[in-house]
């Protein structure tokens, strides 16, 4: 059984969830009037966390649903029950490999768009700086994300690349609006 399909689809997913949440409480958080670093920090891995078990959980229950429905299938048109065999083994293996990977995708997202505020917290930048720099990695990431998403689509990479990276701006003006009222 071949889990490359689900992996890519459930790891762009979960690649855009991460980013978007952390934008979200990048620019919330970090441009108010008087920003608490700590608060950036515990907040950024928490929701992490949060999102990682979220993704990991629901991706293994629905992975192994299919799995087990494609099983099933197999079984039926074989007439003959296949537990205990390769290919159940197989699809529990799958199923607990793309869940593994999507539950490390916002660990590994957020390890990365929180390195500009350990900068911060370590006095080597300022919160504002970054804040500034997180958004860049990220907008960075939507891009590359994109592109990749439109040069396996065989569509025009460049132009899926600029599109994410725009949603990626309007949750920055929409998070960011918000925060002047704070």
């Amino acid at each position: 059984m071949d889990g490359g399909p689900s992996i890519r689809r459930f790891f762009i997913n979960t690649l855009f969830d991460s980013t978007f949440m952390l934008l979200g409480v990048v620019v919330g958080s970090a441009f108010i009037a008087e920003p608490e670093l700590k608060v950036i920090l515990g907040t950024m891995i928490t929701v992490s966390f949060a999102l990682a078990i979220s993704s990991g959980v629901s991706v293994y229950e629905a992975e192994s649903l299919e799995r087990e429905r494609e099983v099933r299938e197999l079984e039926k048109a074989m007439l003959i029950s296949l537990e205990g065999t390769q290919v159940t083994k197989s699809a529990r293996r799958v199923a607990i490999i793309v869940a593994s990977i999507n539950l490390l995708t916002p660990l590994l997202v957020c390890a990365i768009y929180i390195s500009p505020f350990v900068m911060a917290y370590l006095g080597i930048v300022g919160i504002k700086m970054a804040a500034w720099a997180s958004i860049a990695i990220a907008l960075g990431t939507l891009m590359f994300a994109g592109m990749y998403m439109g040069r396996e689509g065989k569509g025009n990479a460049i132009l899926k690349g600029i599109r994410m990276a725009a949603l990626g701006g309007v949750v920055f003006l929409i998070g960011y609006w918000i925060s002047l009222l704070f």
